[in-house]
């Protein structure tokens, strides 16, 4: 019961808002150093001196992290994770070179006439930064700041603008090239390149249905979404769209070289990464906002969120491994085993449905080192599909960013919304798309073979 307690007590510390890092590799010690004690206990090691069994129960405690460094050394020699710093350092770039203000003017006056047209259009930009970037906070702020007071200057009700642009944010967790995606490659050690695949398909999808809604909603409520008045100063409409194609064809060109040289097999994740760093400056060039001091910033922040990121790894290692040596492996799999109903879609559901529900409090980066490694020797047993499997997780992890009250992308909204944006209304327009990426979810967890992929291994 040790790795069990451990697991809440890590959970706990994360609620009231110790750092992600530090929590983990604290409790790790802690409960390691319980466990040696315990173990020492059990063989008697107190019966003829207190203190003797204390000091043998930390001792054989300390032991255990005696691995801990060939673990660490394993992080930094794995390949795939080198492909996480230069997809984030793609992204800054290209948040810098002002690619998503020139996509979101364009389009936006370009489906301006239609009603909901300004939302529409923000989706369909959401989705070429994701493809282009894979960074969620830098498209929810660059959305934010853009394309949230066009919105709200044009009447658009702040519930419906707020839930749209957080959405259309987090598709960069789900279309590739995803650091999810890369995250969970390497936590089921699969190739990435098969995972980034397997979500093209249902990251269209999910963009379809965020169109549809939109549409929708602007239809039996015009007030919510309405027109744009067509702007005579911007030319005929052929002029709107060829000025339109302009500023999508480099987006559409990194697109290419990243993710074609995957699919094509020409190029891993990790030296298309390197690709669109290279494919991120060239853009710099070509809109002449490149210098020597924003290759600098971005680096320097780079640098900040990789190392937060394997940070974290760094103690999930430690919590995994004392959690396995506790025992706690074996009562999750006896719980997860033994569920009502078929065993294999009751694994399922629960799991996702944890997941969810976990999403509300912590982030993916914890959810993908903490509880996918247990999850994982349970669905091989199961024989379920480890792509089809790290697909369902990553659409999950996905809703991560919009649950309140701890998602990432509310809280980048808000911190470049005006003031009369209140956190609730940005709270109730992100629920309408909570439950259209849970409807998804389910559509590609039970109909598998329409995104080319099969649920069970035969």
């Amino acid at each position: 019961m040790i790795g069990i307690i451990m697991f809440f007590a890590a959970l706990f510390m994360l609620l009231v808002g110790f750092p992600v890092a530090f929590t983990f590799a604290a409790v790790s010690v802690f409960f390691g150093l319980v466990a040696g004690i315990v173990e020492i206990h059990s063989m008697g090691g107190f019966d003829t001196s207190f203190m003797a069994g204390l000091a043998e129960g930390l001792s054989e405690g300390v032991a255990m992290f005696d691995f801990m460094p060939f673990r660490i050394f394993a992080i930094q020699q794995n390949t795939i994770l080198m492909a996480i710093p230069m997809f984030i350092f793609m992204g800054i770039v290209l948040q810098k070179t002002g690619l998503a203000e020139r996509l979101l003017e364009s389009m936006g006056f370009l489906f301006g006439e239609i009603r909901g047209g300004i939302a529409i259009s923000t989706v369909l930009v959401g989705s070429l930064l994701a493809a282009s970037t894979g960074v969620v906070g830098a498209s929810v702020v660059a959305m934010g700041v853009i394309s949230l007071p066009v919105m709200l200057k044009y009447k658009y009700k702040t519930e419906l603008a707020t839930g749209t642009i957080c959405a259309s944010g987090t598709l960069g967790q789900i279309i590739p090239p995803s650091i999810v995606l890369i995250i969970l490659g390497d936590v089921f050690q699969v190739p990435v390149g098969d995972l980034f695949k397997s979500a093209v398909w249902p990251g269209l999808m999910l963009v379809g249905a965020y169109i549809l809604y939109i549409l929708i909603v602007a239809y039996f409520n015009p007030t919510m979404a309405p027109a744009i008045p067509s702007d005579p100063s911007r030319g005929s409409k052929k002029k709107q769209v060829f000025r339109a194609l302009i500023d999508i064809i480099p987006s559409l060109t990194l697109i290419l070289l990243v993710l074609g040289s995957i699919f094509a097999g020409v190029a891993t994740p990790t030296e298309s990464s390197a690709v669109g760093c290279l494919g991120a400056i060239g853009l710099a060039l070509i809109y002449k906002t490149f210098e020597i001091k924003m290759v600098k910033d971005a680096a320097l922040e780079s640098v900040k969120i990789t190392s937060m990121v394997f940070g974290i790894l760094i103690g999930a290692t430690a919590f995994s491994m004392v959690f396995s040596y506790t025992g706690g492996e074996e009562i999750v799999e006896h719980f997860l085993t033994n569920l009502p109903g078929d065993e294999k879609w009751g694994f399922i559901i629960f799991t996702m449905l944890a997941i969810l529900v976990l999403g509300f409090f912590i982030d993916f980066v914890e959810i993908s080192y903490i509880i996918v490694p247990i999850l994982i020797p349970i669905s091989e047993a199961l024989g379920i599909n480890p792509v089809w499997f790290a697909i369902l997780i990553a659409m999950n992890l996905q809703t991560s960013f919009l649950t309140p009250p701890f998602g990432f992308a509310l809280f980048y909204l808000k911190g470049v919304a005006p003031a009369a944006v209140k956190t609730m209304q940005i709270y109730k327009g992100v629920m309408p798309f909570i439950a259209i990426q849970i409807i998804v979810l389910g559509i590609v967890a039970f109909y598998p073979e329409f995104f080319g992929m099969s649920s069970f291994l035969e």
